[in-house]
């Protein structure tokens, strides 16, 4: 079993992978916690992604088909991982969002669960048009926070009539997002009057003046310890009830920032995140309706 590692140690890193400090700084001041160089990296290890630990839903799958599908966005080609279930003759769509690494095998699971769910489920690829997501993390940060946020929610809201029309949906379209993909979930949700629903996992909360102009009803999902997410909470809450905006927020106690992420033993919470998705379908369902389901 993987002992988690201090806080001090979590929020470094958190601050690291959101571009507040660089590799280096952040690489010195861990070997200051850890006391050495080797414990350093002993440590990082538990902070980072495992993919290994992606599959909840097998790339190869039986009950699913799955097929890289692309559109074009003002930004050029963009691509991605579409999911769903055999069988079913219309279905939700779900279109979702990556954390500032891309699509990566985490979130390229996160579809399929969606698609085992019931749900037409695409995978965006946001640095598609840059050749896709690489493997290197540090370098898909980089790109990634070299997207212009409006660029990037344009991108988005191309895929939205595209999806909607697909032979297999039934016409509603929603997103989930995570982290970086979380905010851009939000933003989204201001940008596009084609998207039905959005859930946001610890993303970026929105600006009062952003808030009133929301056009989909939202689900909130934040961690009770993400102290940098969750400080413009308040004025994001506040605009949506002022304004009367359809929305759901839940604060998850004792819970880290990238709670959901289960390939990452440091921040996982397994009931926060059980929680959470539970939370999650039921709200797309309530909003995009369900499955017809899978023909005999």
């Amino acid at each position: 079993m993987t002992t988690k590692p201090d806080r001090q140690a979590i929020a470094l890193y958190d601050r690291y992978t959101h571009g507040e400090i660089g590799r280096r700084t952040f690489f010195r001041r861990l070997i200051g916690l850890a006391g050495s160089a080797g414990a350093a990296s002993v440590l990082l290890s538990t902070l980072a992604n495992d993919y290994a630990r992606a599959a909840i839903v097998a790339p190869d799958d039986r009950r699913l088909l799955t097929e890289t599908i692309g559109y074009d966005s003002p930004e050029g080609r963009v691509t991605g991982l579409l999911a769903r279930g055999k069988g079913y003759p219309k279905r939700p769509v779900v279109l979702v969002i990556h954390e500032n690494r891309g699509l990566n095998p985490h979130i390229e699971d996160v579809t399929r669960r969606l698609a085992v769910s019931g749900f037409l489920a695409f995978g965006v690829d946001l640095l598609s048009p840059q050749g896709g997501t690489p493997a290197d993390e540090d370098k898909a940060r980089e790109m990634i926070g070299a997207l212009e946020p409006a660029k990037a929610v344009g991108m988005l809201a191309a895929a939205l009539p595209v999806l909607a029309k697909h032979p297999e949906s039934n016409g509603a379209v929603g997103a989930v997002g995570f982290c970086w993909g979380g905010g851009m979930a939000n933003r989204l949700a201001v940008a596009s009057a084609d998207l039905k629903a959005a859930v946001a996992y610890y993303g970026e909360p929105l600006s009062a003046e952003e808030a009133e102009k929301v056009q989909a009803p939202l689900l909130l999902h934040y961690a009770g310890l993400d102290e940098r997410t969750n400080a413009g909470v308040p004025v994001f809450e506040k605009a949506l009830k002022d304004a009367e905006k359809p929305y759901e927020l839940y604060l998850y106690e004792g819970a880290d920032h990238a709670f959901n992420n289960d390939t990452n033993p440091a921040r996982y919470d397994r009931k926060a995140a059980a929680l959470a998705w539970d939370r999650t379908i039921a709200f797309l369902e309530q909003n995009l309706g369900g499955a017809v389901p899978p023909t005999r």
